[in-house]
């Protein structure tokens, strides 16, 4: 039910250029997509603020171009791993700075989460970002990213592990 009613939004936006059915789906979809990119940049509250209000300005200017080929959301999230890429390439080296503004009670938590997705290649970083956090399917993952299914698999499998050896390393036992 979902789907089809993000497909009657993105109808009456092309079709009748109505801004608030747009205005519709980014409401719905602004907390998953900011989220997306905070993981993305590693907590950079600002920076995921900008690269999701450029998401949603590219999805608008190419919604004509949304094809059903899949659902809204992963070409939305298509768009936004695209967007991402350009601007969060390089986060490996970039250090994380201990003033970073999470919005968590726990955020010596988050900090260290982040910590050990800075220390993931950005191709594990994203499968992991999409699959644990934002509950995306490797099928889906696998069209939001363009890479094999099996990719992602291998993405996935050597990110969590990489994650679960820093954490151990970093005193959180697995509980």
């Amino acid at each position: 039910m979902g789907q089809l009613n993000d497909i009657s939004l993105v109808a009456q936006v092309v079709v009748f250029k109505n801004t608030r059915a747009f205005d519709t789906l980014v409401k719905k979809y602004q907390s998953p997509v900011r989220r997306f990119f905070l993981h993305q940049t590693l907590g950079d509250g600002e920076l995921s603020d900008d690269l999701a209000q450029e998401t949603f300005l590219k999805a608008y200017t190419n919604l004509s171009s949304f094809k059903n080929l899949s659902s809204f959301s992963t070409w939305l999230y298509r768009i936004a791993y695209i967007r991402g890429k350009k601007e969060t390439s390089g986060l490996e080296e970039r250090e994380i700075d201990a003033s970073c503004q999470v919005e968590q009670t726990k955020v010596g938590e988050q900090m260290d989460i982040y910590r050990g997705l800075s220390r993931l290649k950005e191709a594990e970083r994203t499968c992991i970002t999409l699959f644990f956090m934002e509950a995306l399917p490797i099928e889906k993952i696998a069209i939001v990213t363009g890479m094999p299914a099996g990719t992602v698999k291998s993405h996935l499998s050597r990110g969590k592990e990489k994650l679960s050896n820093f954490l151990k390393q970093n005193g959180y036992d697995g509980k």
